[in-house]
């Protein structure tokens, strides 16, 4: 007579192996899913640290007679900064004291730093009483090299992730590991248009 079929269904173990299989699979998608959502997110803080630094270049566009009261950042140095207020080395209250402005330029100078200072620490967006509008410990640099005469201005805050040591030292050492400080910068020439 006729010998029987035992190829009908799958066995158990075949069932273990391709659940085993479909687990890994998903737990390299989370993996991914949340390297993905840090990388987000910290294109997302470059994008707010552009902008801020895009904001006191205007800034100091407009009121060009004090340029000088904008560099409060000795030159080389980390220190002072505007923004994050921990750490040690924060400006507290901007008070430019330079003889060539007029006293009305030296006010909107001060009062822009004080503006920017409030902005890298989150204040356009709040939640819960806590500002939360900026980047992780964002903090402000801004230098002036009297050799080229150039202002470099400098945004500086946490990353999530380790990277590369940026080459500007505006908030060195407070970050943890200098490989999560994340740093943009632009060094500008200010025109004198008298």
């Amino acid at each position: 007579m006729g010998r029987r079929n035992h190829t009908a269904g799958f066995s158990m173990i075949e069932v273990l192996i391709t659940l085993f299989i479909v687990a890994v699979g998903l737990l390299g998608l989370g993996v991914t899913q949340t390297r993905l959502q840090m990388a987000d997110f910290d294109a997302y803080q470059r994008g707010q640290a552009l902008v801020l630094m895009n904001d006191i270049l205007d800034r100091m566009n407009a009121n060009r007679s004090a340029a000088p009261c904008y560099a409060i950042t000795a030159s080389g140095g980390a220190t002072p900064y505007v923004g994050d207020t921990t750490g040690g080395g924060y400006l507290g209250t901007p008070a430019c004291a330079i003889g060539s402005a007029t006293a009305e330029a030296i006010a909107r100078a001060n009062a822009d730093l004080a503006e920017w200072d409030a902005l890298l620490q989150g204040a356009t967006e709040r939640k819960g009483g806590g500002a939360i509008g900026a980047m992780l410990g964002a903090r402000g640099c801004v230098k002036f090299d009297a050799a080229t005469s150039a202002y470099t201005i400098v945004v500086s805050w946490q990353g999530m992730d380790d990277t590369f040591t940026p080459v500007v030292s505006c908030g060195n050492g407070l970050y943890g590991a200098e490989t999560k400080r994340r740093a943009v910068w632009t060094t500008v020439r200010m025109a004198s248009l008298i």
